[in-house]
C-alpha cells in the first residue's frame, strides 16, 4: 500500500527539473506558513529532514532515482487517512520549491483511504 503517488504529468516536469538541476530530486509536504500547503520541491540535501517527519514513500518519476517524499510529523497526523497525489498546474507555485520558474506549480491531490486500504496500512508501523 502506498501513500503517495505522482501523475504523468508531475513525473514529466520532475524528469525536466532532475535533468536542468543533475542533482537528486525530494519533496516535502508544507505545512502551511508563508508557502500555503503545497509539496515543496527541492535537491536532496537543500531541505533537511529530520525525527520531527515522516517519509511518506518513494516516487518512481522515471528519473535515475526515486524522489522521496516526507511530510511534518504534526502534517502527517492530519493527512495520515488519505491517499496523496502530487500533481502539477500552470501558474506561479512556492517560493521555495524548485518549479517556481518554469511557469508550473506542484500540488497535492488527495483522497481518503478507503477501509480495504486503510486495514492493510494498519500492518505497517509508521515512522
Amino acid at each position: 500500500m502506498e501513500r503517495v503517488a505522482i501523475t504523468p504529468e508531475a513525473a514529466a516536469l520532475l524528469r525536466s527539473l532532475r535533468a536542468s538541476h543533475a542533482m537528486p530530486l525530494m519533496f516535502h509536504q508544507s505545512g502551511g506558513c508563508c508557502d500555503g500547503s503545497a509539496p515543496m520541491c527541492f535537491t536532496q540535501g537543500t531541505f533537511l529532514t529530520g525525527p520531527q517527519d515522516v517519509h511518506l514513500g518513494e516516487l518512481d518519476y522515471g528519473g535515475p532515482e526515486p524522489a522521496p517524499v516526507w511530510i511534518s510529523r504534526e502534517q502527517f497526523a492530519y493527512w495520515s487517512h488519505t491517499h496523496i497525489t502530487i500533481d502539477v498546474v500552470p501558474g506561479r507555485g512556492a517560493g521555495f520549491s524548485i518549479e517556481g520558474p518554469t511557469g508550473n506549480r506542484f500540488i497535492i491531490r488527495s483522497r481518503i483511504f478507503t477501509e480495504a486500504e486503510t486495514a492493510e496500512l494498519a500492518t505497517y508501523v509508521t515512522p
